[in-house]
C-alpha cells in the first residue's frame, strides 16, 4: 500500500503514453514552449510500461488511466492497452476523441468502460480557434459512437474567461437526452500556457451562470473525487466542476503520475520528479523509489501555491507544460 505522510493511500496511477498530440490547444500544447522545455521526450517502451505497471499493481494500485498528449497517436497504443488489461485494475483512458473510431474495439476487448473526451466548445468555429485543427465533427461523431457502444463518457471542458465561459449552459443542455457527464475544469497554470488570474472562471462563477438557466441538485461525491457533481432533474446526464484553483480537493488525493519519459510525479503540480525508467533500465528495484516519491508528497498543490489564486504569480511555479506531464 502506497501511503504519504498525511496518511493518504495512493491507488490510482495515470500513465502518459506520449507527449505528442494531433491538436494544438494553447492551455496544454503551446506553440512556443519556454526555454528548457521541448516536445518529443524519449518514451518508455510497451514492455517497460508493463514492467512498471506490474510493480504498481503489487503495491496496491487499483485504477490506471492512460493519457497523453493524445495517447492514441502512439502507434503501439493498442498493444499497451492489451498488456495493461491483463492486470486486475480498472482501466480507463483520456483522449481528444479524434481517433476513437479506430480503437473502439480495442477498448471493448480490454474491458475499458469509461472514456474521458476533451471538448472545449460546441461550435466548430470556436473549437478550431482553440485547437487550431478542424476535427470538431469527427470528435462529435466519435462521442456518439462511444455512447452507442455503452461507454461511460465524460466530456472534459477547460473553461476560460472570455473564451468559452458563455457555453456552460449549452453543454448542460446537451446532457438532457444523452447520458453524458460534462466536467467543467478551472484553467490551471503550466509552463508556456500564458495562465493569468483574469482568465480563470471560478467554481462559484460557473454555478452562478448555470443557475440562471437551470435548477440543479448536488450529487454525493466519493472520497477521492476531484470533481463536484450535480444533476439537473429530468436530464439523462450530469455535470461537475473541477475546482483546482478556487477550491482544491487535495485532502482526498489518491493519484500518482508517470510521464512518457518515465518520471514519476506525486502531484500534478509537484516540482520534483523521480526517474523510475532509468532505475528500471539499470536493472534495479523501482519499488523503494515509488514509495519514497509518494511519502514525500506535499499536503496540497505540490507545495507551490495556495487556493488564493488571485495572488498567484505563475512565473514562480516550477513545472512542465501540461502536454509534458500527461492529462
Amino acid at each position: 500500500m502506497l501511503t504519504d505522510k498525511f496518511n493518504r493511500v495512493h491507488n490510482y496511477l495515470r500513465i502518459s503514453l506520449t507527449d505528442k498530440c494531433n491538436l494544438r490547444c494553447a492551455y496544454c500544447n503551446p506553440i512556443d514552449l519556454p526555454k528548457g522545455y521541448f516536445r518529443g521526450l524519449p518514451r518508455m517502451t510497451a514492455d517497460e510500461i508493463e514492467q512498471i505497471v506490474s510493480v504498481f499493481v503489487k503495491e496496491g494500485v487499483k485504477k490506471i488511466r492512460l493519457t497523453g498528449g493524445e495517447p492514441l497517436v502512439r502507434k503501439d497504443a493498442q498493444e499497451i492497452i492489451e498488456r495493461i488489461s491483463k492486470y486486475p485494475v480498472e482501466l480507463a483512458i483520456s483522449t481528444n476523441g479524434v481517433l476513437v473510431d479506430k480503437y473502439i474495439d480495442a477498448f471493448k476487448n480490454a474491458g475499458i468502460q469509461s472514456v474521458n473526451v476533451s471538448l472545449d466548445s460546441l461550435t466548430r468555429e470556436k473549437f478550431f480557434a482553440i485547437t487550431k485543427r478542424d476535427e470538431f465533427n469527427r470528435i462529435l461523431d466519435n462521442i456518439y459512437l462511444l455512447l452507442q457502444h455503452d461507454f461511460h463518457v465524460k466530456i472534459n471542458v477547460v473553461v476560460m474567461k472570455a473564451v468559452n465561459d458563455d457555453e456552460l449552459n449549452d453543454f448542460i443542455a446537451w446532457t438532457k437526452h444523452l447520458p453524458l457527464h460534462v466536467r467543467f475544469i478551472e484553467f490551471m497554470p503550466f509552463a508556456g500556457n500564458e495562465w493569468s488570474r483574469e482568465k480563470v472562471f471560478s467554481y462559484q462563477e460557473m454555478l452562478d451562470q448555470i443557475s440562471k438557466e437551470y435548477n440543479f441538485m448536488k450529487l454525493q461525491d466519493a472520497k477521492h473525487d476531484t470533481d463536484k457533481k450535480y444533476f439537473v432533474p429530468g436530464h439523462d446526464g450530469t455535470f461537475a466542476i473541477i475546482s483546482t484553483m478556487s477550491q482544491p480537493f487535495c485532502g482526498g488525493c489518491n493519484r500518482m503520475r508517470l510521464t512518457t519519459d518515465g518520471k514519476m510525479k506525486n502531484c500534478l503540480f509537484s516540482k520534483s520528479e523521480v526517474d523510475i525508467l532509468s532505475t528500471l533500465r539499470n536493472g534495479q528495484d523501482i519499488t523503494p523509489l515509488i514509495k519514497q516519491c509518494v511519502w514525500e508528497k506535499e499536503k496540497a498543490l505540490g507545495g507551490q501555491f495556495t487556493s488564493v489564486y488571485e495572488n498567484l504569480d505563475a512565473s514562480k511555479i516550477s513545472n512542465r507544460s501540461m502536454i509534458n506531464i500527461g492529462g
